[in-house]
């Protein structure tokens, strides 16, 4: 049978004529495909960069930089499929997975990670882990019931029940890079954009590490596994890729604080060195079957509390600007790759249906989300410290969807069966578009609407104390004297113990300042500018 295969296909065609092989590439053909790619992208990169500048210029807040770099993507996919040249268009751009996720997603997490400050971080701690890994849970979990739930009752598409639980996991990462930039352009209070920052930084670690334990749970359902063996996946790949992340940081800190690099003839290698740990953190989590994306993260916000600190101060300038310039150019390539990916890929628009009834799922299970992490931490705070409500619904407002969901998805569309991905990554694309326009558009206007524009309500001045975290001032009168009160109360309590173990133990171990670090000390000049050091 097998010799009969080989014969059937070593026989020629119908007509006696045998098939002859394509014509190799004239030389020099590749290169020279290969250079009209790239003059394309840096193109548009350009492009982008030049009109985002005189948006920002002339303070239009209605088009933001993302969603020009998006539009820029639309108009230049959109004509290629007029032209009929997509297919040559497609060979210049030539946009692999790996590539995305091995050279664009990495620097901006750990950006996400590096630009993270202590002060406002550690203030609002415990209310940023309640809304980034119990707020994550639950819109994922809300979303997927609901979603399955829709298939069910025929208001569209029908997935599996697994299925939706990793669509829920995968669009709940939010990535409010449009509202951020101008809460910071407008000045908002200092606690909301940390808030909104910080969820959104760990929110990513929760909804990949969320998606990953779906995803094998779906490989692996002929097995039987039970919850419990489900809860056990989500912790190894959370706690692992998290220690792994940790684990690189604290050894880098210790690397720079005893090679004795900081001096005049050794800054460009202390620069190498500190650029290549990040890296080797993604690469060494991947290895082990971790997460890179969580373990990267976790690196970036150990670097910059304790590696940082050991640089010299030429190489700290080179480094911040460094990786604020390698994230800010991928992000802005994956905001045009996905208004161009719109234009000339074949997507499953037949489920309209499944996309429309999945956006008001999205903004509900977002509701639920925000607004009871938000009961939750209000009662565990003193009157004078509660998220006030216009808060709270500006943190509805700013659960945008960007690059995190697209990588999931476009994940998703080769792991699933049939149209299942396709439906799945259509259905995030077309979020993510409608997010970023329309959302990231009209921020400046629910800003106003909200009256959060130069608020005052900082508490910056408290910082100061406990090495910057506002400590919660209980009154034991006005305690309810309910256990869940009482354990949401003992959180907040440990979070100081935390601080002062850092303060400590932790900073003059892996740092060689003896005093506070200069992140906790210094003082922002304006405070409602937000908390970036660049």
């Amino acid at each position: 049978m097998p010799l009969e295969l080989s014969l059937l296909s070593a026989a020629p065609p119908a007509g006696g004529m045998a098939a002859s092989p394509p014509p190799p590439a004239p030389p020099g053909k590749e290169q020279q495909v290969a250079g009209v790619g790239i003059l394309l992208q840096i193109s548009m990169l350009v492009l982008s960069f030049v009109l985002g500048h005189v948006l920002r210029r002339h303070r239009f807040y209605y088009l933001p930089e993302a969603s020009a770099s998006l539009l820029i993507g639309l108009v230049v996919g959109g004509l290629a499929n007029i032209s009929n040249t997509e297919t040559n268009t497609r060979m210049w751009f030539n946009f692999h997975d790996e590539f995305f996720f091995l050279f664009l997603l990495p620097p901006i997490i750990f950006q996400s990670g590096f630009s993270l400050s202590p002060k406002p971080f550690f203030a609002n701690f415990g209310a940023i882990v309640t809304f980034a890994i119990l707020g994550t849970f639950i819109a994922s979990v809300v979303t997927g019931v609901l979603v399955y739930l829709g298939g069910l009752t025929f208001l569209m598409y029908k997935l599996p029940f697994v299925e939706c639980l990793m669509f829920g996991a995968l669009i709940s990462a939010t990535d409010p890079v449009t509202v951020l930039s101008i809460f910071q352009e407008l000045g908002t209070d200092v606690n909301l954009y940390a808030l909104v920052f910080g969820e959104s930084v760990l929110n990513d670690a929760m909804a990949i590490s969320l998606y990953r334990t779906m995803s094998s749970v779906r490989s692996q359902a002929a097995a039987g596994e039970n919850f419990f063996m489900m809860v056990f996946q989500f912790l190894e790949t959370f706690v692992g890729s998290m220690s792994s992340g940790i684990g690189v940081g604290f050894i880098s800190a210790l690397l720079f604080k005893y090679a004795g690099l900081d001096i005049d003839n050794l800054q460009n290698l202390e620069c190498c060195l500190f650029v290549l740990f990040p890296y080797f953190s993604y690469m060494l989590a991947e290895g082990l079957g971790l997460s890179g994306i969580v373990s990267i993260l976790f690196t970036g916000m150990v670097m910059k509390h304790y590696t940082y600190s050991n640089l010299s101060n030429n190489s700290q300038r080179f480094v911040s600007a460094f990786f604020h310039l390698l994230s800010s150019l991928a992000e802005t390539f994956v905001f045009i790759y996905m208004g161009f990916d719109i234009a000339m890929e074949e997507h499953s628009w037949s489920h309209v249906g499944f996309i429309f009834f999945s956006i008001i799922f999205i903004i509900l299970a977002r509701a639920v989300n925000v607004f009871s992490c938000a009961y939750l931490v209000n009662m565990s705070r003193p009157e004078h410290r509660r998220i006030p409500l216009k808060h709270q619904k500006a943190l509805w407002f700013s659960g945008l969807r960007g690059a995190m969901a697209f990588a999931l998805a476009l994940q998703s569309a080769n792991e699933l069966p049939g149209g299942h991905g396709k439906t799945i990554f259509t259905t995030t694309t077309a979020i993510v578009v409608l997010t970023v326009l329309l959302i990231g558009g009209s921020t400046g206007t629910m800003l106003e609407a909200l009256d959060v524009i130069g608020d005052e309500n900082t508490s910056i001045e408290n910082y100061d104390d406990n090495n910057g975290y506002i400590p919660p001032t209980y009154e034991e009168g006005t305690s309810s004297g309910g256990g869940l009160r009482m354990k949401l109360k003992e959180f907040h309590k440990s979070t100081t113990s935390f601080t002062a173990l850092d303060k400590n133990y932790l900073t003059p171990f892996f740092t060689s300042q003896t005093d506070d670090d200069d992140d906790f000390g210094e003082q922002p000049q304006n405070q409602r500018r937000g908390f970036y050091d660049q």
